[in-house]
């Protein structure tokens, strides 16, 4: 499926190219437009110290990519992509070289969250890069977790930035919520808190309704634009991200590319199963 030339006609919404060349392409359009981008190379649970290398070598390009074009770029990583299931230490080696070259071109290192199993190891890697390296570290947290109010007060209080997503692995109920209208009221309690006490957050949301809930809570507590960021998928909801961006909010999209797009792209259809029937029309329109 992944080398497969007729994949493209199904993934090309929301994969942005197989290299990293049509990547910093898509990035540098959507500057273009007044939206920021996070590079995200397509990879996970690597089997070796010579595959997590590679990951790590293949961000540092990205890196050298957004710097030499003077993009509005971050860049998003999976912690199992760096060696987390081989050696903590080894994947701790690989994300601070990471995060020194972000440091370096004045930009930040996303730290994707993976399933639950892997919570404890990601933030504490977080929490050890931020003291090394400052502010060019984000967490990801996910709202259908139980304790993630938890992991955002200590996050918020080490002034570590966080990015806020709903979540799209599946959870068994012993530690995160089952129902939708559930997680939608967590990522709600949580976006507030993070608009009032977090350090420049990332609202990563295509539910409309909270986003209109966001728009409105910003106004109220008359919370600046520049103090935090919207962020979603490339592709998805382009509606949404003009609405914003010409509301003067900032917005970044998250732009994966690569080969190994297949559990990325499943999560994406699970999550909104409405993608799906966006795909076959638009592949039977040929």
């Amino acid at each position: 499926m992944e080398t497969s030339s007729l994949s493209r006609r199904f993934t090309s919404r929301f994969i942005a190219g197989r290299t990293l060349d049509e990547a910093l392409r898509v990035a540098s359009q959507m500057a273009g437009d007044h939206i920021m981008a996070s590079l995200d190379f397509l990879g996970e649970n690597v089997t070796s110290i010579d595959e997590a290398a590679i990951s790590r070598d293949s961000y540092v390009k990205a890196l050298d990519g957004i710097a030499s074009r003077g993009l509005p770029a971050t860049v998003s990583i999976k912690l199992s992509q760096f060696g987390l299931n081989l050696s903590e230490q080894i994947c701790l080696n690989n994300v601070a070289a990471l995060v020194e070259r972000a440091k370096g071109i004045r930009t930040r290192v996303e730290i994707d969250m993976e399933s639950a199993e892997y919570t404890d190891r990601t933030l504490n890697i977080v929490c050890q890069i931020h003291r090394r390296f400052g502010g060019h570290v984000r967490a990801v947290i996910q709202a259908y977790l139980y304790r993630s109010e938890q992991d955002i007060a200590r996050l918020s209080e080490q002034r570590i930035p966080v990015r806020l997503c709903k979540g799209a692995y599946r959870e068994p109920a012993g530690v995160a919520f089952q129902q939708k209208t559930e997680v939608d009221r967590n990522y709600v309690l949580l976006m507030k808190k993070l608009l009032e006490t977090g350090e420049y957050p990332a609202i990563a949301s295509h539910d409309e309704a909270i986003l209109n809930e966001c728009l409105s809570y910003v106004r109220e507590k008359r919370i600046a634009a520049e103090r935090f960021e919207f962020q979603m998928l490339y592709g998805i909801r382009r509606d949404l991200q003009r609405m914003l961006t010409q509301g003067g909010f900032r917005l970044r999209s998250y732009v994966p590319y690569g080969d190994a797009w297949y559990p990325y792209f499943m999560r994406r259809l699970a999550e909104r199963p409405a993608n799906l029937l966006f795909l076959a029309k638009n592949v039977l329109r040929g």
